[in-house]
């Protein structure tokens, strides 16, 4: 089956993590640029403060674009340089990079796709409790208002957030992410403020811009490991929080039972505005089974697959597990999808044959679940660029294109050259 004619082919990235310029033109300060300062925090001390240069480099990064060919850019909007203290003036100079920007894209005849938020909240509104509080989220719906008047008239598809889930987890749950918070449970009320801020975002879109709305999740099909019927339960128990609870509420549907959140009258209205489509992000399933310590904080233990290939983080690859994620999304919430971001870390530089034969076997299964009847409409590739990963800094890349962080020299992969001959054959 090849792909439809309108099928959108891109690549995926985002401010923190590649723009640098941590404080031109005005730019706030985001938990980020606090985070990675903090000693231990990244694992090779780096931080996001020059990253990619994306900022002064765009151009550049732009011609890499068009040599690729894709139509399609996902991006994300730094709410920092836009809003410094994440309410109040808007930074004029901030906001003219991104009109710069997404002028520059559809010059080139790249479509931009624009985040508004991923992870890089102001550091101004985390100081007054971050997402654990529901001012955030009315923060979050008046900042969404100011992009979508300012560019609603040229972004072509609009993405509130990236990975509400993943947030949560790494960053108020765990601490392995800013803000370093580690709540485990008391966590909840960050992902239930995440997608209040999700529907008023989705209103003020509305109200400003033409162009289709929806929501990035993290998603990643379970497997459970064990015969009995505890592992059973803590599967269900995975699932509910890491695949449903983040979905089902967006379709009216309320969160998974046994969740306690902090809703307020109304809020579940206001999450559940329509979309016009489901975000994808996938790279794995996971192992889980029944807490072998009956002393345990969670429910659940997560086990390694056994039995696969793994990237450089020891993540399994499992393509067919992608298409049975999108099936299962057509089948149970019916909206169009895109597949918003699908990569892998490995180490190699200009020849990266691990790369390749990963993004060939997860394309097929985006066309084996279009041969499935899912509505798949786009397939956007993580990432462009080598950039800063995280808590990992540098150390992991998962670029087409190699990136020199000494001297920013790009160099196109093997991998870039394959994307590329893939993307021209499916037209």
């Amino acid at each position: 089956m090849s792909f439809p004619t309108n099928f959108r082919w891109g690549v995926s990235a985002t401010a923190y993590q590649i723009e640098g310029a941590v404080d031109a033109d005005g730019k706030g300060p985001s938990i980020w640029d606090t985070f990675a300062h903090e000693p231990g925090r990244i694992a090779d001390g780096s931080t996001g403060d020059v990253a990619c240069d994306h900022y002064h480099r765009y151009p550049r990064d732009i011609e890499l674009m068009t040599g690729l060919g894709v139509d399609s850019y996902h991006l994300s909007i730094a709410w920092s340089r836009v809003q410094p203290a994440g309410s109040g003036p808007v930074n004029p100079a901030g906001l003219g990079y991104y009109d710069r920007l997404v002028d520059a894209l559809l010059e080139a005849g790249v479509d931009p796709v624009a985040t508004l938020y991923h992870w890089d909240l102001p550091q101004p509104l985390q100081d007054g409790g971050g997402w654990l509080k529901r001012d955030t989220a009315a923060r979050f719906g008046e900042y969404a208002g100011i992009v979508g008047a300012a560019l609603g008239d040229r972004v072509k598809l609009w993405v509130t957030l990236n990975e509400p889930f993943v947030h949560m987890a790494y960053g108020y749950a765990f601490g392995v992410h800013a803000p370093g918070q580690a709540l485990l449970f008391d966590a909840l009320p960050a992902g239930h403020h995440q997608l209040l801020g999700h529907g008023l975002a989705v209103a003020a879109l509305r109200a400003t811009t033409g162009s289709p709305v929806t929501i990035a999740n993290h998603y990643s099909p379970v497997r459970v490991l064990g015969g009995t019927e505890a592992d059973r339960e803590a599967g269900a128990w995975y699932d509910a929080l890491h695949n449903r609870m983040f979905t089902d509420p967006l379709l009216g549907r309320g969160y998974p039972e046994g969740f306690q959140m902090p809703v307020c009258d109304g809020d579940l209205e206001v999450i559940a505005a329509p979309l016009d489509a489901l975000a994808v992000n996938y790279y794995a399933p996971t192992g889980v089974r029944a807490p072998q310590d009956p002393d345990a904080p969670l429910p659940f233990d997560l086990v390694p697959l056994d039995g696969y290939p793994v990237t450089d983080f020891d993540w399994p690859v499992v393509p067919e597990a992608l298409t049975e994620l999108l099936l299962r999304l057509h089948r149970e919430y019916g909206l169009p999808l895109y597949v918003t971001e699908n990569g892998c870390s490995y180490p190699s530089t200009k020849d990266d044959p691990e790369r390749v034969e990963f993004l060939s076997r997860h394309i097929d299964a985006v066309r084996a679940a279009l041969s499935g009847g899912a509505d798949v409409r786009g397939y956007f590739v993580w990432t462009l660029t080598d950039n800063f990963e995280w808590a990992e800094g540098f150390s992991k890349r998962f670029g087409l294109v190699h990136v020199d962080f000494d001297t920013q020299q790009r160099t196109p992969k093997a991998s870039y050259h394959w994307y590329r001959d893939l993307i021209a054959r499916s037209r």
